[in-house]
This record gives structure tokens, sequence and C-alpha cells, in this order.
């Protein structure tokens, strides 16, 4: 079973990396999910997959049977998933921000905070201090 996940961790991440290297950026959260998903299958992974044997601790023993599965990277795979889905939703919000002020989900054409040499955006930016870039070229004349 382990070898099985294995595999699927490998896929999960190999499909992740290449989404994330897209310049859509709708594509990079799609990626950021299969990356995080990944990662919680390496730490459910690691607590031991076990078949029909809980880890409860018998009546009168001090600790449960040598074989079980470990509760804490269950646990722990649990509070992954909701921090996930809490930071999908929020990058979410970002993204549609980001698209309705800019009109693209291109990373490349996202350049309101660095424009380009020469492009029309670059004069309505404020520099450091409030100041426009031209005022600051003024200023250094």
């Amino acid at each position: 079973m382990e070898q099985i996940l294995a595999l699927l961790i490998g896929v999960l991440v190999a499909a992740s990396v290449w989404l994330m290297l897209s310049r859509n950026v709708v594509r990079f959260l799609f990626g950021l999910v299969l990356i995080s998903n990944a990662a919680n299958l390496v730490i459910f992974t690691g607590g031991r997959l076990t078949l029909g044997a809980p880890p409860l601790i018998d009546e009168g023993a001090d600790a449960p049977p040598a074989l079980v599965a470990n509760a804490l990277p269950q646990a722990l795979v649990l509070t992954a998933i909701v921090i996930g889905f809490g930071l999908l939703a929020f990058a979410l919000a970002l993204v549609f921000r980001a698209y309705t002020a800019l009109g693209t989900v291109d990373s490349d054409e996202m350049r309101l905070a660095e424009p380009r040499e020469g492009e029309e955006g670059a004069a309505k930016l404020p520099a450091r201090g409030g100041a426009t870039p031209e005022m600051a070229r003024e200023a250094a004349e």
C-alpha cells in the first residue's frame, strides 16, 4: 500500500510543479492545492497504514498493540486539510480581485507594481513617499 501511495505522491508533486510553473495564476492555485494534498499524503503515510486495526488501547493495557496506525498524523492531516481549504479560499479571493482590477490572470501581464520601462501605467503609480515617478524625475533634474 505504501508503494502505491509513494507513486501517487510523486505524480501529485510532478503535476503540481508543472502547474505552478505556468504563468496563469489560476493554474498556480490548482498546483498549490495538489502540492498540499501530496504533503498530506506524506504525513498520512508516515503514520503507518494498517488494515482493520484501530489505534485503541484495550482495557487494562498500558499501550495499544504493536501494529496499529498512529492517530497523531491523522489529526495533523485533518487540521492541514482545513488550513489548506482556508488558504485556497483566501487565494481565490485575491486572484479574483486582481483579475477585476487588472483584467488578466497572466502573471507576466500583472505588472502594476513594477511596470516595464515606457509603459503607460508607470506614471500612475506612486513611488515612495507618495510621489509619482514624474515628480521624482522632476526633483532629480
